[in-house]
């Protein structure tokens, strides 16, 4: 059965090891490295879907975690999925609310089971597992698909942030096992260890033997300098199948 990403490698710089690739998904096949747009909540701000069309635009993103709160993934799934929702027939990537997890921590709570978030609309408490993000995002449709993590901060503790990579570790395991429509939708798993060069090989290796169709380097861009940023994705990339792609 043909999956519902597949990559294909271009070129790779022989350098830097920078990649010109491929992805083709259910709604089309796109070149990357690539821009996506930010549609949080299945607009991008300020735009019509038509002028990102006319801009060449081929994914866009859009956010579980807000989906959730405003409309809430049933309204989306009645609409007939994001595509329609949005009038949009090209990519979709969803984040899964775990970047909510590291933003909005002073509103929520982490356990083994999931994230607990107060709600910022109407103050509710609502409950966020591996599993109902995977089963959000299953009912949302995109083609793209990102498992939930925690991202802890980049100055976090090594105690900490160990505990917290084999947690979402272990998350993404359950993740892979509630995924409905892995013909339709690509489920992509997010490696993670803030700063700690030992941490992000422990990270990507449990990933990588769970073989998701792609993978996401998370915890970058939260606060930290862009040499740290650089030196992280120059220890993690290699890490990761030269056949699969990273988002």
């Amino acid at each position: 059965m043909q999956p519902a990403i597949s990559y294909r490698l271009i070129k790779k710089e022989k350098h830097t090891g920078a990649r010109l690739g491929e992805i083709t998904t259910p709604h089309g096949t796109f070149r990357t490295p690539i821009f996506m747009p930010v549609g949080t909540q299945a607009t991008v701000k300020t735009l019509a879907p038509e002028e990102l069309d006319e801009m060449g635009a081929t994914i866009i993103l859009a956010n579980t975690y807000h989906l959730w709160l405003r409309p809430g993934e049933d309204i989306v799934k009645q609409a007939g999925g994001l595509h329609k929702f949005m009038n949009w027939d090209h990519g979709i990537l969803t984040d899964s609310g775990g970047f909510q997890v590291f933003s909005l921590a002073k509103n929520r709570d982490i356990s083994e089971k999931g994230v607990t978030f107060k709600n910022e609309i109407n103050g509710d408490r609502m409950f966020l597992s591996p599993e109902k993000a995977i089963q959000i995002e299953n009912d949302l449709g995109p083609d793209i698909m990102m498992s939930l993590d925690e991202c802890p901060p980049f100055f976090e503790t090594y105690d900490y942030v160990k505990k917290s990579v084999e947690r979402t570790s272990r998350w993404a395991e359950r993740g892979l096992k509630a995924h409905r429509n892995p013909q339709t939708q690509g489920l992509f798993g997010i490696v993670q260890g803030a700063g700690f060069e030992d941490l992000r090989k422990q990270s990507a290796s449990d990933l990588v033997s769970m073989d998701f169709p792609g993978y996401s380097i998370g915890g970058l861009s939260v606060g930290e300098s862009k040499a740290e940023m650089n030196r992280i994705l120059e220890v993690t990339t290699p890490l990761l199948p030269e056949n699969k792609p990273v988002i």
